[in-house]
């Protein structure tokens, strides 16, 4: 599982940043509600992104959101501070149905 490093937007632009989608998942430190990740599936098959959920509400567990990308698409999937950071370590926990032909890249507006 591999730490992604947040990528800051740019006034002037930021071009896009990706790595290989790791294979047991990735992490990210969230920053309030301005932390989102891009997830690139070069693939021929969609993809399903869960980001897990750490939250309660009224007792409850939040489910875990799952995001489809559609194969040689492209999606940029928020990360929520108060919904997805883990209280073990701090950081939002990433994961993908397949990695093959999946890049991912985190940015902060």
């Amino acid at each position: 599982m591999a730490t992604l490093t947040v990528q800051p937007l740019l006034a002037a632009g930021t071009t896009s940043t990706l790595s290989n989608a790791a294979s047991g998942g990735d992490k990210v430190k969230p920053g309030g509600d301005r932390v989102f990740v891009e997830v690139a599936n070069g693939g021929a098959s969609s993809v399903t992104v869960t980001i897990a959920s750490y939250a309660s509400v009224r007792g409850q567990q939040a489910a875990d959101r799952t995001v489809t990308v559609p194969a040689s698409g492209t999606k940029k999937i928020p990360i929520y501070e108060d919904l997805n950071t883990n209280p073990a370590d701090g950081l939002a926990s990433i994961s993908y149905s397949s990695t093959t032909s999946v890049t991912v890249g985190a940015f902060r507006s």
